[in-house]
């Protein structure tokens, strides 16, 4: 089964997370088919903190592609503030 999850990167204590499509028996930081997107939690100022191409998640959840609840999350919490404006 395909799934949408955080795959980390990033150095020690200063983690950044791709968002990336990949087989669900893949490792977490192994291999991926595609990446659509990051997070960084530690984006401070001016830095972008999220940011996820919605064409290709919504291609990926049409074939079948199941969210992290992590990104499940984050999809929604970055969702607000669109449907809000």
């Amino acid at each position: 089964m395909v799934v949408i999850r955080l795959a980390r990167g990033g150095a020690k204590k200063r983690p950044f997370f791709n968002i990336v499509a990949t087989d669900s028996r893949n490792r977490r930081d192994g291999r991926f088919i595609e990446r659509i997107g990051f997070y960084n939690p530690v984006a401070s100022g001016g830095e972008e903190a999220f940011r996820i191409v919605q064409d290709r998640l919504t291609y990926w959840q049409g074939v079948g592609a199941q969210l992290s609840p992590t990104v499940e999350r984050l999809v929604k919490q970055a969702g607000k503030p669109a449907a809000a404006a």
